[in-house]
């Protein structure tokens, strides 16, 4: 299926042609297309243009217009105050090319791919091992995995990462104790369950750090083990593997809890480039790159600087030859730009670690390792304040442990289920309840510019009314009943028919569809798709009240208004989609 020009890109190129035949200087120059509230559009970059020229303004956009070609998407278009052009479009195009999309047999609505897909590797979703996830994990996951769903709908070649935490010095004490209490991770049942998984890490956790913390003789044998492990001595490398098992028992409960697909096999965690760490310090110290300082290897910046004024460096290798996270993150740089080929490196980390990504890009900029055509970038986001519009806590003042936020948001979109639910049976109202629940979550996280911070607020956030992915998903469930009540009656795109404000108004926000898209995943920003989304269940409620469906007139126009709810419910489902939210056909 080819894919469908958009209303906006027709007229825009429509009035670019005019524009260059009439100033041709101006080939090539953006007539500045907006919607408008005067009429369907507004173009105002003649003003600029004329100005550049030295002619006056609405007499270059008089003659423009005079040299429109309109063919049949364009109405009228009138010159309006110092030279804005207000464009009107014909119901005929708006019918017809919701129909064109409509007929799009790969479901992609007549969205094009990208026209030049590069490989993008997205690092999101970095949970650590034996630890628990809380809230602070939410957004990285969330995040990231709307912005792979956007990249790969447009056509990119996406290669995920997640850098789970599964090194490091606090490793020694959980497997020296795990080898003197050799059967604390065996399982009993042959399934195990992430939660029970997890109480076995918290267990051996608590009882290794007890011991750490009042034995000097386990102290010792524990800081021996980490040596042994960074020697990478088989024995001790068994035992941490059980761990990261362990781990990932949970963390796949918790991804499937988020209805998120996590694979295994795109899971390379900080120990992954363990045998790239000698070679980056290398390469770091003998381009000049990197410097050695009091024993350490250092990279230095002149902006970054502490509060003595002193240069604060990157430090690669400490002083006893132990590596940090940059040369962790650096030699994960390597593999992703030398290995997978990678033109663009995305991280989808917490706004208060942009110090160190900085100079961590900046560092491998030195290297070479980007350039201008592999550029990395860092997408920072806020913080999950509680209603109090703190930094989000338990009463006692307790990191919120993310499964029972995500338990309680279910429990919550249940309550709400079963309220407006008249024919489902127990086990629906428990599957929308958790489609309900955590499509809340996530739409109050991505619906919110991913730099902010933005308050948790459960009753806020399965609300039937406003700004929620429930608005979202009632308006696509009540299309969906709307459809079955049709019966035989199927939907049918009349393009001759003349269509109300409420019709146009739907109808040219649901053919804006493959420009938001475009726009959300260049941009990197879901809540641009968000926002449209709500602003589509919206004008969708707004015709819904003015035009009857199945009592409209004439057989044509119930056609023609079934097919306005169809096309509007697939816009809705696949953006909904895009932001990994389920749209139920009942509610």
């Amino acid at each position: 299926m080819a894919s469908v020009t958009s209303l906006s890109d027709s007229v825009q190129q429509r009035l670019a042609s005019a524009l260059s035949a009439t100033l041709p200087e101006a080939a090539g120059a953006d007539p500045l297309l907006r919607r408008s509230d005067r009429a369907d559009f507004q173009a105002n970059g003649i003003l600029a243009l004329a100005k550049k020229a030295g002619s006056n303004p609405r007499e270059l956009a008089t003659r423009v217009v005079a040299g429109v070609d309109s063919g049949d998407v364009i109405e009228d278009i009138e010159v309006s105050g110092p030279g804005f052009l207000n464009i009107t479009v014909s119901d005929r195009a708006i019918v017809a090319n919701l129909a064109a999309r409509y007929a799009d047999d790969t479901g992609r609505l007549g969205v094009p791919h990208a026209a030049n897909p590069g490989t993008t590797v997205i690092d999101y979703a970095q949970p650590n091992v034996a630890k628990e996830m809380h809230v602070g994990h939410l957004r990285s996951a969330v995040i990231g995995d709307s912005v792979v769903q956007l990249l790969e709908f447009t056509g990119e070649n996406v290669v995920r990462r997640h850098h789970i935490g599964d090194w490091g010095t606090q490793f020694g004490m959980l497997i020296q104790y795990l080898d003197e209490h050799p059967h604390e991770l065996d399982h009993k049942d042959a399934q195990v369950t992430g939660e029970q998984a997890m109480s076995n890490l918290d267990r051996l956790y608590k009882a290794a750090r007890r011991l750490f913390d009042s034995d000097e003789e386990f102290k010792t044998r524990a800081r021996r083990r980490v040596v042994d492990l960074q020697a990478g001595d088989p024995k001790t490398l068994a035992m941490w593997q059980k761990f990261v098992d362990e781990s990932k028992i949970y963390f796949f409960s918790v991804f499937e809890k988020l209805d998120m697909e996590i694979r295994d096999a795109d899971i390379v965690g900080e120990s992954g480039y363990n045998d790239m760490l000698a070679e980056t310090c290398r390469l770091l110290e003998e381009s000049g790159v990197a410097v050695r300082s009091e024993g350490a290897l250092c990279v230095f910046f002149d902006d970054v600087k502490g509060p003595d004024g002193n240069p604060v460096p990157l430090i690669v290798q400490k002083s006893d030859g132990g590596y940090g996270y940059a040369a962790t993150d650096l030699s994960a740089i390597r593999d992703r730009v030398f290995n997978l080929k990678a033109n663009t490196l995305l991280y989808v980390v917490d706004a208060r670690q942009a110090l160190h990504f900085r100079m961590v890009f900046e560092t491998a900029r030195r290297a070479g390792w980007l350039n201008e055509d592999v550029k990395a970038q860092q997408l920072a986001f806020g913080t999950v304040l509680g209603k109090d519009g703190k930094p989000f806590k338990t009463r006692e003042g307790e990191t919120v442990r993310l499964v029972d936020l995500l338990d309680e948001a279910i429990e919550r979109a249940s309550a709400v289920v079963r309220e407006k639910a008249q024919d489902l049976s127990e086990r629906e109202i428990a599957e929308r309840g958790a489609q309900v629940g955590i499509g809340a979550v996530k739409y109050a996280d991505l619906s919110t510019s991913a730099i902010r911070d933005y308050k948790f607020d459960l009753d806020q956030m399965v609300s039937l009314n406003g700004d929620t992915s429930v608005y979202l998903q009632y308006a696509y469930a009540r299309i969906q009943s709307i459809l079955r009540k049709a019966g035989e009656v199927r939907p049918a795109a009349h393009p001759g028919l003349e269509l109300a404000e409420a019709e146009r108004t739907l109808g040219l926000h649901v053919d804006a569809f493959a420009e938001t898209v475009r726009e959300a995943a260049a941009e990197y920003a879901p809540h641009k798709l968000a926002a449209y989304l709500y602003q589509l269940a919206s004008h969708y409620t707004s015709f819904y009240d003015k035009c009857p469906v199945l009592k409209a007139e004439t057989p044509q126009l119930v056609e023609n208004r079934l097919f306005l709810c169809d096309v509007t419910a697939r816009t809705l489902h696949q953006g909904m989609a895009l932001l990994g939210i389920r749209t139920p056909e009942k509610l």
